[in-house]
């Protein structure tokens, strides 16, 4: 049986608000019927600090951090919690909420994309297997997230390996369409992660970061080699490929969408408006 064919984007390292926009800019023309479902490969430049679209920048982050790191820093239009892009793979899915295999619930949507990931740590010969929170208690503890740091918790379908979360996703569902973006990490600063937020004292700062150390890893800290960005976009390229069954065909953006997504980087994911006032 043929293949059903998605898109297939790697932009390379880009802006953050250029990521931004472009992951946006994908929804809205998939919403329009104008480019098939779509997973695309990026990276940042510079590194950036990005936050999800609830929280409090004013309450949460160390802007003065920030920018003595010299960081890039932006919004996203998804939930989650604040992730340092910069040692990783970043990759996103636009797909329809009606296609036809894709759950309706949020949870169980992000379980069917994030195969692709799973099966991609597979093809790296890593033991990778999805977070199921098991107690009352876990699930409780995801509704009201202690930290503002993304990999200090698996949530629902994260990916794990030896217990440590690796990758970490968020998901928004506009127009009818699912854009589910997320961090494959290689390699993690902590000490520069943890700088970059706020907390009540330095004793809880040092508390949660030592507790960090047991619930996230990246890959490098824990494969038996050395995994290039090069290795790991060709393992996740084909993880997507197998675990959602379809071809992936290059696509590229003409002169035109990319003047609009430059222009949506410019007016939205480069204003203050956007990425300070919440």
């Amino acid at each position: 049986m043929e293949k059903e064919k998605w898109g297939f984007i790697d932009t390379g390292n880009r802006s953050p608000s250029f990521n931004m926009a472009l992951d946006e800019a994908l929804l809205d023309w998939h919403s329009q019927g104008k480019i098939p479902p779509v997973i695309r490969f990026y990276g940042w430049n510079p590194p950036t600090l990005s936050i999800g679209y609830f929280q409090k920048v004013e309450k949460e982050i160390d802007l003065n951090a920030v920018h003595e790191y010299g960081l890039g820093f932006v919004r996203r239009p998804t939930g989650g919690r604040g992730v340092l892009h910069e040692h990783e793979l970043t990759y996103s899915v636009i797909v329809s909420e009606e296609h036809p295999h894709m759950p309706k619930t949020v949870t169980e949507a992000y379980r069917v994309i994030s195969e692709g990931i799973l099966e991609g740590f597979k093809n790296l010969g890593l033991d990778a297997y999805f977070s199921v929170p098991k107690t009352v208690e876990e699930r409780e503890a995801l509704k009201s997230p202690r930290s503002a740091v993304c990999f200090d918790a698996p949530s629902w379908y994260e990916l794990v390996v030896e217990g440590r979360k690796v990758a970490g996703s968020a998901q928004t569902r506009q127009k009818g369409v699912i854009l589910q973006h997320g961090s494959i990490l290689l390699d993690l600063d902590e000490d520069k992660l943890f700088s970059l937020f706020k907390y009540p004292s330095e004793r809880v700062k040092e508390r949660m970061q030592r507790a960090f150390k047991d619930k996230a890893v990246a890959i490098n800290a824990i494969s038996p080699r050395k995994i290039t960005l090069h290795e790991a976009k060709k393992a996740f390229y084909h993880g997507f490929s197998e675990a959602l069954n379809i071809e992936l065909i290059p696509y590229h953006l003409s002169e035109q969408e990319l003047a609009f997504v430059n222009h949506l980087a410019q007016e939205r994911y480069e204003s203050d408006e956007w990425n300070y006032k919440r």
